[in-house]
């Protein structure tokens, strides 16, 4: 794999907290190259340019170059510490590589021909298990990429490591065949709307409001002939006749 990373380094003279907020107060920041078999150096690279290539996707499967003091090193970049609150570099360590060093690395792996699937075309969900794959393999053959074929794939369908084309003397560190990726079903929520309670209770309120309608005597209208209220009783009852004498 070509080298496509060079860093200037400036070497540290000291180690400890006390020196690495000093060194970040000029905004550089600390780091350390150690491996192959030989003493570590206290380094420290500028804020921007480390910023700049820390963010790429593939930055710790990528060998890189750092210069310090006119001397050139290979080596791969392990990890880059991050301040929690403002997401600034504040610590880098790089690894030493020689020509026969073998490590265990995480490659990117990309998804191709998603128009050539079935479940996808159907309304299905790419369900990516794994975005890297640890592989084990020697510094110079770090692949750039992985790449997975969607085509054929349906609902339920998954990839597995085995589908993926590895090149010579690259393994996964894990043994078993592994699941990528899956195409699931569709996940879409639909809002159940009672369409038939909402018609029964209509009908029901239609015809609560008919008979209270019917029941209820128009406004001012005059009361029927046989309807009796308080006082009806008595302007309505006609007097007794009493028997006459003979």
């Amino acid at each position: 794999m070509s080298e496509t990373v060079t860093l200037a380094a400036e070497r540290r003279d000291r180690a400890g907290k006390g020196a690495a907020r000093a060194t970040r107060r000029t905004d550089r920041v600390p780091g350390v190259i150690y491996g192959d078999k030989k003493a570590p150096i206290l380094i420290s690279v500028e804020h921007r340019a480390l910023a700049r290539v820390a963010n790429k996707e593939s930055f710790f499967a990528k060998l890189a170059t750092v210069t310090v003091d006119g001397e050139s090193h290979r080596v791969l970049p392990r990890e880059v510490q991050l301040d929690p609150v403002s997401d600034k570099p504040i610590h880098c360590d790089f690894l030493r590589v020689g020509p026969k060093t073998r490590i265990t690395v995480a490659v990117p792996i990309h998804f191709e021909n998603d128009a050539a699937s079935p479940g996808l075309k159907r309304g299905g969900v790419l369900n990516v298990v794994r975005h890297t794959v640890e592989v084990y393999c020697l510094a110079d053959s770090i692949p750039e990429a992985f790449t997975a074929d969607l085509t054929g794939l349906d609902i339920g369908d998954s990839i597995h490591i085995s589908h993926v084309k590895l090149p010579e003397g690259v393994r996964p560190t894990i043994g078993r065949d592994f699941t990528i990726a899956s195409v699931a079903a569709p996940t879409v929520y639909v809002e159940e709307v009672p369409v038939a309670a909402a018609a029964v209770e209509g009908e029901a309120a239609a015809a609560a409001g008919t008979e209270g309608a019917a029941a209820a005597p128009a406004a001012g209208a005059a009361p029927a002939a046989g309807d009796k209220g308080e006082k009806g009783e008595k302007g309505d009852k006609k007097p007794e006749r009493k028997p006459e004498k003979k």
